[in-house]
């Protein structure tokens, strides 16, 4: 039977009244690293691609590539490859049942957070 009540019934929290908590943040922003890796990964294997069609089609391939604006999308997509390991590694310590107290969820996050930073700055000057 169809609910004619439908405007009685109280609404979930929305987003302007539901303060947003670390775990659910660094949670998303989990999911947004996840897909964005894609688009370096497209842009590596565009490169590859052109370098083996031939040299001109390499040559536009690498002026995108060594852009200021690629590059930094490439530096943005290491620093999501470093947060998406670490917070992996995160849930792994999760799903062994440890970790998950609020105090120790919350060093946690932000120990995925300063983690993947400073992974990021030293891959960047070992590279």
């Amino acid at each position: 039977m169809a609910d004619v009540n439908r405007g009685d019934r109280p609404l979930s929290p929305h987003l302007t009244i539901y303060r947003p908590q670390l775990t659910s943040i660094t949670s998303i922003f989990t999911r947004i690293t996840g897909n964005a890796m894609l688009l370096a990964a497209l842009l590596i294997v565009w490169w590859f691609f052109a370098a083996a069609t031939g040299p001109a089609y390499f040559a536009v391939a690498n002026a995108v590539m060594t852009s200021w604006f690629v590059q930094l999308i490439l530096i943005l997509s290491l620093w999501a490859m470093w947060y998406h390991f670490c917070a992996g590694l995160r849930h792994l310590y999760w799903d062994s049942g440890r970790g998950l107290e609020l105090d120790e969820a919350y060093r946690l996050g932000y120990a995925v957070i300063v983690g993947s930073f400073v992974l990021t700055i030293l891959s960047l000057f070992l590279i």
